[in-house]
């Protein structure tokens, strides 16, 4: 069986898709906040300090991952707690972590 017969075909919406995912992932704050996520849930004060950014501008990060699926959000009286919203996104970020470091 030649190796172009085990390739995966995608469709451009699927690409499109996969694209703007990578895409969302290309930011080291983010990857900050999503890193700190792995770890438990936090509140919008608590990624701001970790990611050392302001808090408005976490505020605008976890707008973009929400919608793009890879955070939700819980509400506690007047604090947002986020979290990963799979457990897809926390081996995302395990595979890109280990191939960085190791090779």
């Amino acid at each position: 069986m030649s190796e172009a017969t085990n390739t995966i075909l995608i469709d451009d919406i699927v690409a499109a898709q996969m694209a703007e995912l990578f895409s969302a992932l290309g930011d080291t704050s983010r990857i900050r906040i999503i890193s700190a996520l792995t770890v438990s849930e936090m509140n919008v004060g608590e990624l701001a300090k970790l990611a050392g950014i302001s808090h408005s501008a976490v505020s605008h990060h976890m707008r973009h991952l929400r919608q793009m699926r890879l955070v939700r959000a819980r509400k506690d009286g007047r604090h947002v707690y986020y979290q990963l919203d799979d457990e897809h996104i926390n081996d995302l970020f395990r595979c890109g972590l280990e191939h960085v470091v190791h090779g």
